[in-house]
Parts: C-alpha cells; sequence; structure tokens
C-alpha cells in the first residue's frame, strides 16, 4: 500500500511552505508511543537535502510525515496488542516503540524506514521519505512538494493475525481463506490465524566472511565495496527457491578479534505449501544459493 501527502506552494499563504507543513502539523493529533529518532533529517552523505528544498521545508515535511505514520503505527498495533492480549495468555504486554532508520529509496531524499519493536523484535513496517522534486516536476506539478511512503500490508497482516508463512496470502486453501471471511464486518473482533497441518521442514544453513565490513544506511552491511542490506540476501534466496522458502533468518554473527572481518550465518528453512520437499531438492537449490551468494555479492564462504 501507497500513499502520499502534497502542498502547493503556489496556494499556502505568503508562499512559505515550511509555515503551512508545520501549522498542519498542529492539527494531527499526539501520541505517547516512545519513538527513537537519533539521526539529523538530513546529512550530506547519508541522506542528502535536495536542492529544490531549503532546510526549513525538509524539516517541516520530514515532522509531519514522520507524526502521520507514527499514528498509523499505534493504531495498528493497539488493535494487534488487544487481539493477542484476548488469545494468546502468554503475550507479554509491553509499551509500543517504534524508531526511525535512515535509508535510501529511488524516489525520495532524505528517506527512512520505520521499525516497530514487537514482541522481542525489531520489526520493518514501512518505507518512506521526502519525494524526490524532480518526479513532481515531471508529472507537471512543479508547485508541489511533499512526502510518499509505502507499507507492506502482507507484513502488518501477519503481526495481526500471527500467520506465520508470508506465502498463505497467495493460497487457495479454504483452510486459510475461511478464518478471515466477514472480517470486514468487525474490525474490533480481530482473530489469531489457527494453523492448520504443513509439510515438513527442511533447514540449511550458509555462513560466510564479508570481504569488507561496515556501517551502511538502514542497518545494512558492506562486502567487496558494495553496500547491500540483509534484503539483498533474501531476494537471492526468493528468486531461485521461490515459493519453495519459507522464511530466510540470521542465527549467527561473528567477528574475527584479529582481522575484524565479519561473519554471518543464515538459516534457510525450505517446506513447500503443496508436498514434501525431498532433501535432495532442498540440496539443490541451497547449492544455486551458495554460489549467488559469492557471484552478486562477493562474499567468501565458510
Amino acid at each position: 500500500m501507497e500513499g502520499a501527502r502534497m502542498w502547493d506552494r503556489t496556494k499556502v499563504p505568503n508562499g512559505d511552505l515550511a509555515a503551512a507543513v508545520w501549522k498542519d502539523l498542529e492539527s494531527l493529533p499526539k501520541h505517547s508511543m516512545k519513538v527513537e529518532d537519533p539521526n539529523p533529517t538530513v546529512h550530506p552523505e547519508r541522506n542528502p537535502l535536495q536542492g529544490y528544498h531549503t532546510l526549513e521545508e525538509a524539516e517541516a515535511i520530514t515532522a509531519h510525515l514522520k507524526r502521520s505514520l507514527e499514528l498509523v503505527a499505534v493504531e495498528i498495533f493497539a488493535r494487534a496488542k488487544t487481539a493477542a492480549m484476548a488469545t494468546n495468555p502468554n503475550f507479554v504486554d509491553e509499551p509500543l516503540r517504534v524508531r526511525w532508520i535512515e535509508a535510501y529509496f529511488p524516489f525520495t531524499s532524505p528517506s527512512w524506514e520505520m521499525e516497530v519493536f514487537w514482541q522481542g523484535d525489531w520489526l520493518e513496517v514501512l518505507g518512506c521519505g521526502v519525494v524526490k522534486q524532480d518526479i513532481l516536476n515531471n508529472a507537471g506539478v512543479p508547485e508541489q512538494s511533499g512526502w510518499a511512503f509505502g507499507l507492506g500490508l502482507e507484513r502488518i497482516a501477519m503481526l495481526l493475525f500471527e500467520i506465520p508463512d508470508i506465502r498463505l496470502f497467495w493460497s487457495t486453501d479454504e483452510r486459510f481463506l475461511s478464518q478471515f471471511k466477514g472480517l470486514s464486518d468487525n474490525l474490533t473482533g480481530l482473530k489469531r490465524f489457527v494453523p492448520f497441518s504443513k509439510y515438513p521442514a527442511c533447514y540449511k544453513d550458509v555462513a560466510f566472511w564479508l570481504r569488507s565490513s561496515s556501517s551502511a544506511a538502514g542497518g545494512g552491511i558492506s562486502a567487496n565495496s558494495q553496500d547491500f542490506h540483509e534484503n539483498d540476501v533474501m531476494e537471492i534466496v526468493r528468486d531461485i527457491a521461490g515459493d519453495m522458502v519459507e522464511d530466510v533468518t540470521v542465527v549467527d554473527e561473528f567477528t574475527h578479534p584479529k582481522t575484524g572481518k565479519k561473519s554471518l550465518c543464515y538459516r534457510i528453512n525450505y517446506r513447500s505449501l503443496e508436498r514434501t520437499l525431498t532433501n535432495e531438492e532442498a540440496n539443490g537449490y541451497h547449492e544455486k544459493v551458495r554460489n549467488a551468494l559469492v557471484d552478486k555479492l562477493g562474499v567468501e564462504l565458510r
């Protein structure tokens, strides 16, 4: 799901875009959620200011963006917490927290990802930023400026309903579909997903050294002088094994005390939704994944 908020600088009082945005921000509700936001609005290398905008305009648009999307998080996760507490006796009730992470997206600058702390883990829920003015200029609306976001509905639904496998959203299995019939008529009565029998999993680990280790925007890492995010590993696995992969997780991180080289170990869960996957099939996928990690990310397998 995507959304945007724009302001027309030719229609705001005195042409003062920053003042108009700050005024609109004052009308938004406030919340009591804890927010971690340690980085400046712009950074010349990590999160640059566009030449079309003043710093005051970027700061105002950013503040409006973050407050608006924080309110979205409050609404979504308040519902999730209520549903979980009603159905899960082991649910740990803790204050809602979000944090903003610097990021890169081709259509916004500066850009961020929002992460929510949920049941002991930080979860990325959306990406956003100040829309690149070139896009608006090319669209024939150069007088407008604003922000945009993209949110993964499936990821949010997985949290709301405790659905363990994103592939189920493309399933036609009536055991899955029947659990959500009539949901839109009673949004206050969210229910947990009830798992049904599945075929056995086949776990395979892959460990590798990063040839050059350093921090990257948005929590990424660098290998072979090319910055990449954890998502790059996920994409390689999905491109090769497709729907035969249920999930991919980091199970170990290690930094060599002498060389400073960093090692990561990923655990891949190969499991089909439709049949039992043989160990030989899983091995075939896994070997292709190992080779692709070397070819595309320049890592050194362990």
